[in-house]
């Protein structure tokens, strides 16, 4: 669904303030403990409270389970962003906490290994980890939702594409928060965007995806997801920002997945910054997206409405 209105003015004001700092930063051209340090290091917008917290490291499964105090039904496990070079599950609490409490579900949200340390496929084997250790705790798959922004979208993505290719049971659904799909960077929107978007520089985004894959081609589905396969795939519900660099990587990748057959629903605004959703604590659209984010969560998962302790 197409959302033409124009950005309210806390969204204008989030876009202008972004495009002083953020698009600012050179951050192709940053070291990767430069980059770790400057997000990690920033001040966490509004995070709500009733969630609880609790560290798990185990085996390769390393991460926070984010359990409402009221609480929840299923899991989300949640797949962080940040150009698969930094970011984790702390920095993104002001939005999975906000997920967790909207819709009553338990979110695990997973500490992937992270590039150029650990290149591509290996955050995709940490993801198929922490998927297999929720169905061993005794989450069902029609229990689990996956959801991911940016590059924890892409990972998303190529973690269903490799459950398909394993013949492993697809979750109930899947949540794509503005998901970098092609890191070959051939979408239009890469140049067509590059002055509209607010966050990233063309520089970056051209440059980015040869940090994850290493010697692999950009093409690679395990790369990029956009060019797998999702026959087969679990229902997708994705996000995307007309106005920013990666819109052809959400739209292509609906057109192929219901070319294939699978169910999605797209939701497209105008002059959105990327990920806005993670903004929602400074703008109506960003909790507009929470609320469908969490009806869809809802719908999908199937069960029941006591609480399951989460493992």
């Amino acid at each position: 669904m197409s959302d033409n209105r124009p950005p309210s003015l806390a969204a204008r004001l989030v876009n202008r303030y972004l495009r002083l700092t953020m698009k600012r930063l050179p951050l192709h051209q940053m070291a990767p403990d430069e980059l770790r340090y400057w997000f990690e290091n920033r001040r966490l917008p509004f995070i709500p409270k009733g969630v609880d917290v609790e560290l798990v490291e185990s085996g390769k499964v390393v991460g926070e389970w984010q359990r409402p105090r009221a609480g929840g039904a299923g899991v989300l496990l949640y797949i962080h962003g940040g150009g698969y070079i930094f970011g984790s599950p702390r920095v993104y609490r002001t939005l999975t906490f906000r997920l967790a409490l909207a819709a009553g579900v338990n979110v695990f949200a997973l500490r992937y290994r992270l590039a150029p340390e650990s290149l591509c496929p290996a955050p995709i084997e940490d993801a198929l980890a922490a998927y297999e250790h929720l169905l061993k705790s005794g989450f069902r798959p029609d229990e689990i939702v996956l959801g991911g922004d940016s590059a924890g979208g892409g990972l998303a993505l190529a973690t269903l594409q490799a459950l398909l290719a394993k013949g492993a049971p697809q979750p109930a659904g899947a949540v794509l928060y503005s998901p970098w799909t092609d890191l070959s960077a051939s979408g239009a929107s890469v140049a067509r965007n590059a002055e509209s978007d607010c966050m990233f520089r063309e520089e970056t985004v051209r440059a980015g995806g040869r940090r994850y894959a290493g010697t692999l081609d950009l093409k690679d589905p395990r790369v990029s997801p956009l060019f797998g396969d999702f026959r087969g795939m679990a229902p997708l519900l994705v996000f995307a920002s007309s106005s920013e660099m990666l819109h052809d990587d959400s739209v292509r990748l609906v057109e192929r997945a219901r070319a294939q057959g699978a169910s999605v629903r797209f939701e497209e605004s105008a002059g959105l910054a990327h990920v806005w959703p993670l903004l929602a604590a400074l703008m109506p659209e960003g909790r507009e997206a929470i609320a469908t984010t969490a009806g869809f969560i809802r719908e999908r998962i199937k069960a029941p409405a006591s609480q399951r302790k989460a493992a």
